[in-house]
């Protein structure tokens, strides 16, 4: 009898867990379709990003593989922030084997000194896996001498205010920050469909709209960012690493 009972329970339960995923799924549609995930992605990214010091240490923490889309964003704005400092030293903080040549972690150093940057300005922190690690590793280095500087974080925009509240709990209290936004294309995108040819359907011309093209998809991405940095923050305060 308890059997007969659970059953029409179970598939209730799945029909509300069904319709609560369709909700989620409409509403990540429509809000895609506003700028509210490019202004989630940039308060991730400024809340807590002021630079007012010149740094002693800029550091670039890892993102992917090498090359990757995140390495090459970070050190890109590591070494402008690099020249535009250079008196101070480059932390490189990226799980690797620096022994090895073909590490990614040496192959982002390599991506720093063929723009021209002094290989004796780089240090290494190679063992931090997740942004707790990353600052009890870069606060070690040097037998500490770190946490009491000036301290330039680059990370991505989303990454950048759990780095920065990361950094902050396990001393640093000098830190400017640099996240590494994608700068727009600034060419026109539109063109007229049937201008380029091929076959002729009965759908909407798509050329005219970016919001169609690039936006919608753009703001997606940005929406499972957002929602990833979020949890990844709630975690981190129910640990006490924020």
């Amino acid at each position: 009898m308890a059997k007969h009972h659970l059953i029409p329970f179970i598939l209730k339960v799945i029909r509300k867990f069904l319709i609560g995923l369709g909700i989620l799924f409409l509403s990540a549609l429509v809000l895609s379709f506003t700028t509210l995930p490019f202004w989630g992605i940039y308060w991730l990214g400024t809340c807590e990003s002021t630079i007012t010091e010149k740094p002693d240490y800029i550091v670039m923490l890892g993102g992917g593989g090498m090359p990757s889309e995140s390495n090459l964003m970070r050190a890109y704005y590591t070494f402008n922030a690099a020249k535009q400092s250079p008196k101070s030293r480059i932390v490189i903080s990226l799980p690797g084997n620096i022994a090895d040549s073909t590490s990614t972690v040496r192959l982002v150093a390599a991506e720093l000194i063929s723009k021209g940057i002094d290989p004796q300005r780089i240090l290494y922190e190679n063992i931090g896996t997740n942004t707790r690690q990353e600052a009890l590793c870069v606060n070690r280095l040097n037998q500490g001498e770190l946490v009491g500087t000036s301290i330039l974080l680059v990370t991505s925009p989303e990454h950048m205010c759990r780095a920065i509240l990361t950094f902050r709990k396990v001393g640093f209290t000098r830190i400017s920050a640099l996240p590494a936004f994608e700068s727009a294309l600034e060419a026109n995108l539109i063109f007229k469909d049937d201008e380029l040819g091929g076959r002729k359907i009965p759908v909407p011309n798509i050329g005219g709209s970016i919001t169609v093209r690039y936006q919608f998809w753009n703001h997606l991405k940005y929406e499972i960012q957002i929602a990833r940095e979020m949890t990844a923050l709630g975690y981190y305060w129910l640990r006490g690493w924020i």
